[in-house]
């Protein structure tokens, strides 16, 4: 669109010396090589000190001509081979910085392109920004082929050992390793790690589509003989999944590759996988997921992994029939390593193993997802076991139970007297606590693995354990984003369980970037999707493939398969990009059929009745049966229903056909009208109901203060405490916010007696729970028991966290504007409590760091406001009859001191807000909370505890 007041484009030799185009970034992440080429879109940043927005853009780029050395001949450092000259492209009237179609059309597969922005204000143009390169994907395999074994090599058993000796004359000026693998791989060159990423290539519905990485080795390859040495594993291709057992996908473990060399000449050498591929097997003889790993250091071929080995004993690969259009390149961040956690070593404490051995435990300060990297001293054929768990018992002892049938055990076998540095591979665990048996352990350091998502915001608030808890957020989120969303990292399940992203999407949209990794999962779900257009509950959908249960459990389920539209959704809202929207359109139009042709199969413009998931979890249910839920799960369907129906309304008018979004919308009134007049008196008497009903558009707008004074009344009866599961617990606070009732709000925010968010924090989590009350007041562990049999326990489940969207939108008032996303419009509405003190709130936006700090004092309330360049605030504050609101704004030196309304809409820059006899939300915390006086940040009760940050 045209800014307002443009006349037309400034004068290309005007400048604007105070503004700079920063963080010029596409929509893929900037480590990965190889992305498709064909559809990039370019976003940028910009700081100024004399504007405040954009009124035009230019995009310049260039391609990379064939490679060329420099003037010694050697290779060109990568980013400066043999580039071709810069194309500009039109100037272009149009404040848009998100999601722009360059020019200059596709990318060639396998080459590389450079860009670069300068925009203009209503002073000038800016310099040229820092270039952006974007290498695309070179397509399919045309030299590689999928190979194995002629063996085999049995499931659960010993991994797979490849090896290819490749002859180099000369350096190459560029090199590029195309990958990827049936099971779980790590690739050595000459004896180093290629990519520091684990578990590659991820879980993906491998039925449909296995991702290829592409990786520079340019630096790693040599003249003379180079190795690439490949190590694969079951992972979640063929080892065990769930409840279905193994081999789901494929009963042989594969690798495919091609190694690309391009010369200073334009000649060009493909090496790809074929029969002349050595195989062999090493010293590791199990590497499950869930079981662990097991290797015997002995029995490692040594030097395997580089030149000058003898394979004449190994044996020639087999090529194995397997469809080359599956490999599709990759879109979202491997799982990387994303910190190191220092264990603190003790002896003596007991194993649980009855070995007798002498016994050392390794205890980290965070749950996290990974492993343990060791440092021992021990003898040689000594074996070592590492038993992990989440949790200990009141004697000390590893709490095995919640881990079901996972081992999670890692052992080795030492190989020489001395010390040693041991740490698995093709395998990882969710724990805290870990015993080793075996060995002296000298040192023990938690390596932490997540798919490498950048962190996005930062929080901060009066309140210690509210900190901690959205610490505690961030953490499960990092450790279950493990490849996909799964719904926890420690037992014999880890599945992308669509009902766990449904609830949190908004939340991890908020704390990380993460859009790339939600595009790929969603690309998953799609391909699962049913022909009827049913939404499988877990994607990758691999629990049919099994038989693992019934498909009425695992197609449809109201709240889980809505994540079809959710998901996308809460990725625009938050980042303003479109494209989700558009790849899940035709996915959520196919849902959203469903659901009408299940309306009209019954005659009775309601849904069948069938089992339904629910309000799962809700604290009142029957522990051993958790969908059993005090909301009827009737209603709950056809709530969702209703939301599902909205969304497509507003897709349809975001990206899709306007007349497709009447109908959608028609179809959610219709629902929503008979659901309302058939369950209203039901739903008033939950905290669910009520929720459900005002935010996802049951009852009838006229009726929501009603339903939002009876869910207040509901909230103040049980003094704050929660009863909802993962469907109402997103909703709850937003409910009470959206109907004026702050108060109740924070009541059940601070409460920390169960079940709450923050009685978690009291008992020293440090991940969120999966139950409410997984650990009782007294210090009892739950022991999770369903009523089949199995134990469902987990201390590292984010659904419950999806309230941390909520306090960054209404505690620290920082939220994006659904009508205008992606924080383009902020939207300011903090609801301040007394007995919080403060808060404050920043995420970086594709529009730059936007901010929000609030601080009492006395009756006012103080406002820092950050406004990024070619943004604005929307403010919405919380006043009464008789305040005032001043604001005070600087740029460049200047500043402007001036009365507003609390409703506001300020421009890009900082802005100190004072808000005289402003509202404060009167919290009467109960519970463990009771009886607390607040002073500034300090918080007294039982025991004093700094409140601050």
């Amino acid at each position: 669109m045209t800014p307002p007041g443009s006349r037309g484009l400034p004068d290309v030799q005007r400048r604007d010396e105070g503004t700079r185009v920063v963080a010029l970034h596409s929509q893929y992440p900037a480590d990965l090589v190889g992305v498709p080429g064909d559809d990039v879109r370019l976003s940028w940043a910009a700081e100024s000190t004399t504007a405040t927005a954009q009124v035009a853009y230019q995009v310049r780029w260039r391609d990379d001509g064939e490679p060329a050395p420099n003037d010694r001949g050697e290779p060109c450092p990568d980013g400066d081979l043999g580039e071709g000259e810069w194309h500009d492209g039109e100037p272009v009237l149009d404040d848009r910085s998100l999601a722009v179609v360059p020019p200059g059309g596709a990318i060639p597969p396998g080459r590389a392109r450079s860009f670069r922005v300068r925009i203009a204000t209503a002073h000038g143009w800016t310099a040229w920004s820092a270039p952006l390169r974007v290498e695309a994907y070179a397509g399919g395999f045309t030299a590689g082929r999928v190979i194995g074994s002629h063996d085999g090599v049995p499931i659960g058993g010993p991994a797979l050992y490849l090896r290819r000796e490749v002859h180099v004359d000369r350096r190459p000026v560029r090199a590029r390793l195309r990958i990827s693998s049936l099971g779980v791989h790590d690739v050595l060159l000459n004896g180093e790690r290629v990519g520091a990423e684990h578990l590659s290539p991820g879980w993906t519905s491998y039925e449909h589509r296995i991702l290829v990485a592409t990786h520079d080795v340019t630096a790693q390859l040599e003249r003379g003989t180079n190795v690439l040495a490949v190590v694969v594993g079951d992972g979640w291709y063929r080892g065990r999944l769930g409840w279905t057992g193994s081999g789901l996908y494929g009963a042989d473990l594969g690798l495919v590759a091609e190694l690309v060399l391009e010369h200073a000449d334009g000649a060009r050498e493909v090496v790809g996988t074929d029969s002349s591929w050595r195989v062999g097997l090493g010293g590791v003889q199990c590497h499950s997921l869930y079981d662990g790993y097991e290797v015997d250091l002995r029995d490692e071929p040594d030097g395997w992994n580089r030149a000058g080995f003898d394979d004449s004993g190994w044996a020639p690969a087999r090529v194995l029939d397997v469809p080359m259009s599956r490999f599709e390149p990759r879109i979202a961040s491997p799982v990387r390593t994303v910190a190191e956690v220092p264990g603190v070593v003790s002896v003596g404490s007991p194993s649980g193993t009855g070995s007798g051995a002498a016994v050392t435990r390794v205890d980290l300060p965070q749950n996290i997802t990974g492993w343990l990297r060791l440092r021992v001293r021990g003898r040689a054929g000594e074996r070592i076991e590492v038993r992990h768990a989440e949790i200990v018992d009141d004697a000390g002892a590893l709490r095995l139970e919640p881990l079901r049938t996972a081992r999670a055990v890692d052992a080795y076998t030492l190989d020489h007297d001395g010390e040693h540095v041991l740490e698995p591979r093709l395998t990882y665990h969710g724990f805290q606590h870990a015993d080793v048996v075996g060995g002296e352990v000298l040192a023990a350091v938690g390596v932490a693995i997540s798919s490498a998502l950048t962190p996005r915001s930062e929080l901060a608030t009066g309140r210690a354990d509210l900190d901690r808890f959205h610490e505690n957020v961030r953490w499960s989120q990092r450790d279950n984003f493990t490849s996909l969303p799964t719904d926890c990292p420690q037992r014999d399940e880890r599945l992308g369980w669509t009902g766990d992203a449904r609830a949190f999407a908004a939340t991890a949209s908020t704390l990380f970037d993460s859009t790339a990794f939600w595009r790929s999962w969603l690309r998953d779900l799609a391909a699962d999707q049913r022909p009827d257009g049913a939404v499988t509950t877990v994607v990758p959908n691999h629990l049919l493939l099994g038989g693992a249960a019934p498909e009425t459990y695992m197609q449809g389920r109201a709240g889980w398969a809505d994540a079809t539209l959710v998901v996308p959704w809460a990725v625009y809202e938050s980042t303003g990009d479109e494209q989700a929207l558009r790849e899940q359109l035709t996915t959520g139009r196919a849902w959203v059929g469903y659901l009408a042709d299940r309306l009209a199969s019954t005659g009775t413009g309601f849904l069948p009745e069938e089992f339904q998931y629910g309000d799962w979890l809700d604290p009142a249910a029957p522990p051993d049966e958790p969908h059993l839920a005090t909301t009827s799960s009737a209603f709950v369907a056809h709530a969702f229903l209703v939301w599902s129906a909205r969304l497509l309304g507003r897709v349809e008018r975001v990206v899709g056909d306007v007349a497709l979004a009447v109908a959608a919308e028609a179809l959610a009134e219709e629902v929503a009208a008979r659901t309302w007049a058939r369950w209203r008196d039901h739903a008033l008497g939950t905290q669910t109901g009520c929720a459900l009903a005002i935010e996802l558009g049951v009852a009838p707008e006229a009726e929501h203060a009603v339903v939002g004074d009876r869910l207040g009344a509901l909230v103040r009866a049980s003094d704050g405490r929660i009863a909802t599961g993962f469907l109402g617990t997103p909703h709850v606070l937003p409910a009470l916010t959206r109907t004026g009732h702050d108060a109740e709000a924070y009541r059940m925010l601070l409460r920390d007696e169960p079940p709450s968010w923050l009685y978690q924090v009291r008992q020293g989590a440090t991940t969120v729970w999966e139950r409410w009350d997984a650990i009782r007041p007294d210090g009892s562990i739950h022991d999770g028991r369903m009523a089949q049999g199995d134990v469902m326990l987990s201390f590292n489940h984010y659904a419950y966290g999806a309230v941390i969207d909520w306090v960054y939108r209404h505690v620290a008032g920082l939220a994006p504007d659904p009508a205008d996303p992606g924080y383009r419009t902020l939207v300011v509405a903090p609801r301040p409590a007394r007995a919080l003190g403060r808060a404050s709130a920043s995420v970086l936006t594709s529009f730059g760091r936007a901010s929000v700090a609030w601080w009492v004092d006395g009756d006012d309330l103080l406002l820092d406001v950050e406004v990024p360049f070619n943004a604005r605030a929307r403010l919405d504050l919380a006043v009464v009859e008789g305040s005032r609101v001043e604001v005070v704004s600087g740029r460049g030196g200047a500043v402007d001191r001036r009365a507003i309304g609390p409703d506001a809409v300020l421009p890009a820059g900082a802005h100190r807000i004072v808000v005289r006899r402003a509202r404060f939300a009167d919290v009467s915390v109960g519970g463990g909370a009771g009886g607390r006086v607040v002073s500034g940040g300090r918080v007294v009760s039982g025991g004093a505890r700094d409140g601050g940050a």
